[in-house]
């Protein structure tokens, strides 16, 4: 027996082992997820020798996981969760072992600085919060996030086919999960009512799934520019129609806004006014608000306690929202209102990461109370941005605006800087769908679901990569890249 055949044999040995044993735990026990650690263990060995196997399963994992409650207190989502924690753990290790894997100019990319400064922050304010556990867990999860989405695509996107994998996974993985909420969702004659139950349970609601399914567009669209074949094209476009099409059923205000926000970033990108435009953005919303509280304006477009409900008809809640009848519509700026009143109390650290359930109640107002203010969901004030100055004090919201900027930035920049074809429409696909994830999270707070920070984090790695990989190509001409 040779050394490779002994080798081969031990852990074939190891292997079963662990099967047995789980199934004997399973059996005994009667919890039969215990019978998932053997596939666990397979896929730990299969990682380590090919850790792309892994980082390439979690990408085509993403649409499909669904949360998984195990107490009323831990939940996670599976499969995905797991699998962020296990790519975490395989690329920091690859990384330890080979620390040329990560060269130092990427190290210092002054992207990955910024992402630094936010998450230093962010472990600043746990540290001083209000509830130390809640805020834990939010760092954790973030911890992981950025292990799977950041750290692992340093190592594997060296090159065009490695990132060109990644986006048709990912692309071919949505567009199924779409075909099966569609196909679900004309059972009921596309409904209104029923969205929330054709999506589950792969999404929590039609918001999560119709963020995801607008971010998706602009990477079938450059799937569709970057492709010669006719053929392929109409395959291409007749996707996208099903996606639009998905995207109109999906009955989310906020996605359509985003839609057409992505299509302005996109030509905002080639007039270099990309940023431009999001800090004059920023100052209507700062001034806004300002307004909005001055003399407590904000009174007078209180709604009506008793007219304010859900409508299971599309039509009717279109014209509720503009008449601030719709209660989802109302019950936001129920929440707006409360985190606006808590900033003065809390304005330099916040209240901590995840504890805006906990302390919002008593600076509610109650003129724009709903009949859903309970919020037995306990889900938190729909505006990423306004969470973030909540939780984490101005200084947590600006060391944020700053990186989602320069995220924007380097997109319209190295659109501009690059003359290579696959990398200039990837820089202006990660512009518009920046901008698509900055609009829904305008309207909700999404950055730490799975769904679509997986999506923030793999846009800020790419731009990375891009910049990096751009300067390798341009400092030797005569080398082909592989495309």
């Amino acid at each position: 027996m040779t050394s490779f055949e002994y080798k081969e044999k031990k852990h074939f040995i190891a292997l079963a082992c662990v099967f047995l044993l789980s199934l004997f735990t399973a059996l005994w026990f009667q919890q039969y997820f215990f019978l998932l650690l053997p596939l666990a263990a397979l896929l730990f060995y299969s990682g380590w020798q090919q850790p792309r196997i892994v980082f390439f399963l979690l990408l085509a994992a993403l649409p499909f996981s669904f949360e998984y409650n195990f107490s009323p207190a831990l939940g996670t989502d599976v499969p995905d969760e797991a699998l962020m924690l296990l790519t975490s753990f395989l690329f920091l290790a690859c990384w330890i072992y080979s620390p040329d894997s990560i060269p130092r100019s990427t190290l210092v990319h002054p992207l990955l600085i910024l992402l630094l400064m936010h998450l230093g922050w962010t472990v600043l304010t746990s540290v001083l919060s209000t509830h130390n556990l809640l805020s834990v867990k939010i760092i954790l999860a973030k911890g992981w996030y950025v292990g799977a989405f950041v750290v692992a695509p340093l190592i594997i996107f060296t090159n065009k086919k490695m990132i060109s994998i990644a986006a048709i996974i990912i692309a071919a993985t949505v567009f199924l999960v779409t075909i099966i909420a569609i196909y679900r969702h004309s059972l009921d004659g596309f409904s209104f009512a029923t969205i929330n139950i054709a999506v589950s349970p792969f999404f929590r609601n039609h918001v999560t799934y119709s963020s995801m399914l607008v971010c998706i567009i602009p990477v079938f669209f450059a799937i569709y520019l970057l492709n010669k074949n006719k053929r392929i094209q109409g395959l291409i476009t007749a996707a996208i129609l099903i996606l639009l099409t998905a995207l109109f059923f999906s009955y989310a205000r906020g996605a359509w806004l985003a839609l057409a926000a992505g299509a302005a970033a996109y030509w905002l990108v080639k007039k270099k006014l990309l940023v431009t435009t999001f800090i004059g953005f920023i100052f209507f919303c700062v001034a806004a608000v300002y307004w909005l509280k001055h003399k407590d304006n904000y009174i007078r477009y209180a709604h009506n306690f008793k007219t304010t409900i859900f409508h299971k008809d599309f039509k009717e809640h279109l014209v509720a929202t503009y008449q601030l009848k719709d209660v989802s519509t109302a019950e936001r700026f129920y929440r707006w209102i409360a985190g606006v009143r808590m900033i003065k109390d809390n304005y330099m650290t916040g209240y901590g990461p995840g504890t805006f359930y906990k302390n919002y109640k008593p600076y509610t107002v109650p003129v724009y109370k709903t009949w859903v203010s309970d919020n037995k969901e306990h889900s938190t004030v729909h505006n990423y941005f306004l969470l973030l100055l909540v939780e984490q004090g101005i200084p947590g919201l600006i060391f944020f605006l700053f990186l989602s900027g320069s995220l924007l930035y380097y997109a319209q920049h190295l659109y501009h800087r690059i003359n290579d074809r696959f990398y200039r429409t990837l820089s202006i696909t990660i512009g518009s769908i920046l901008v698509m994830i900055i609009t829904v999270n305008f309207l909700s707070d999404l950055i730490e679901t799975d769904k679509i920070g997986s999506l923030f984090f793999l846009c800020l790695s790419l731009l990375v990569m891009t910049d990096i990989n751009t300067k390798k190509l341009q400092a030797a001409p005569h080398v082909q890249s592989i495309s």
